[in-house]
Order: structure tokens, then C-alpha cells, then sequence
């Protein structure tokens, strides 16, 4: 992405709009008719516009790529030229969200966790007895499945992942990563490949 394309981008962020998507995404089918996953709708605690939709979105983005809006809440996978998955996303709060390219460089099922020294230095009193990791399972707070992202070969410590807080998804309250209902990275991380390309606004 050039200069000029990012300016564009973040000026159309600021009014408020999708950078990517803005002017063209459209329902392919009732909002009340969200893309069946187990469990059922009713038991993901979030609102129903974060739910997985069918959208459609400018057919030059890239099939099978990735886009976060994270002033939307919203993940975008690319399933066909002009269409889209959408999910609600929980994304990092103030100054911690992610920005930028980046491609999936690691999958993991279970995935275990160790807080980084940053956020232990943070936030010493809830992230001082993990510095040694914790082990995945329901417990973990990287849920169900995390797609770990990468720029040039080196781990970014952003993460997209599972919740054991699937309240919070439609919220900046992370430590940067992204992060979806377990229902939801379990359907994204069965559907990319190593090496997606993932752009985060």
C-alpha cells in the first residue's frame, strides 16, 4: 500500500467510514439471518450485528485474505471475488491496537499463552503469575484456536484468537491482538492457510 492509498485509507477512517469496504459492503441476506454455527445465535453472548454475515464487499479485494476494521469491529474474511465472511471482533484498547500487513505465520489449536514483558510491566498484579505461560484449554485466554501474525519471518505477538470473554467482542479492550467467540476462530482458522494476508485498520 502506497502513501497515498494509506492517507486515503486513514482519512476515510476518521469520517467514519470502512477503509476497504466502506461504500460497497451490503447484507447478502437479512441481518436476522446470520450464518448458522453451533452453538446456536442465542447462546453467543454478543450483539447481533457481530454475528457471522454473508456481505458483500468490493470484488478487487484479494479472495481469501484477511481485513480488520477495528474502529467497526469487524473482521472480514475474503471468500470470493466480491463477497465476504464478517465477524465481531474484541480489538486492543487506546493505544495498543495493531495496525498494518501482516500474514498468518502459525495456526494452533489450544494454544497456550505467556504474557509479554510489556504487558506484565502494565499490569503486574494480573499478569506477573503467567510469566512462565499457561497452558492451553477453556481456561486459556487465547481460546479455542489462535492464528499467530507475522511481518518479514518475525512473530508480531498479535495474535487472532478465541475468548474466554466472548462479552467483550464490539469493544477495544485487549492487549492488542484480536480476538473472536471460539465458534468464530475455530470457522476462520479451519478456512485460511498458513501464509494469509491479513491487513488490520
Amino acid at each position: 500500500m502506497n502513501r497515498r492509498t494509506m492517507m486515503t485509507a486513514l482519512a476515510a477512517l476518521a469520517c467514519g467510514a470502512s477503509p476497504a469496504l466502506a461504500l460497497s459492503e451490503t447484507a447478502t441476506r437479512p441481518a436476522a439471518t446470520p450464518v448458522a454455527l453451533a452453538p446456536a445465535p442465542q447462546e453467543w453472548p454478543i450483539a447481533r450485528r457481530y454475528y457471522p454475515t454473508e456481505v458483500n464487499v468490493r470484488p478487487d479485494l484479494r479472495v481469501g485474505s484477511i481485513i480488520i476494521v477495528s474502529e467497526k469491529f469487524f473482521l472480514y474474511h475474503i471468500i470470493a471475488p466480491g463477497k465476504a465472511m464478517r465477524y465481531g471482533v474484541a480489538v486492543g484498547k487506546n493505544e495498543l491496537k495493531f495496525r498494518g500487513k501482516a500474514v498468518v505465520g502459525r495456526k494452533v489449536e489450544w494454544p497456550s499463552w505467556r504474557p509479554t514483558p510489556e504487558m506484565i510491566e502494565r499490569n503486574p498484579a494480573a499478569y506477573k503469575k503467567y510469566e512462565d505461560g499457561m497452558p492451553g484449554g477453556p481456561t486459556n485466554p487465547l481460546g479455542a484456536r489462535a492464528l499467530y501474525l507475522y511481518q518479514n519471518g518475525r512473530d508480531t505477538a498479535i495474535r487472532i484468537h478465541g475468548t474466554t470473554e466472548p462479552a467483550s467482542i464490539g469493544h477495544a479492550v485487549s492487549n492488542g491482538c484480536v480476538r473472536m467467540v471460539n465458534d468464530h476462530v475455530i470457522a476462520l482458522f479451519n478456512a485460511v492457510p498458513i501464509g494469509t494476508e491479513v491487513t488490520v485498520y
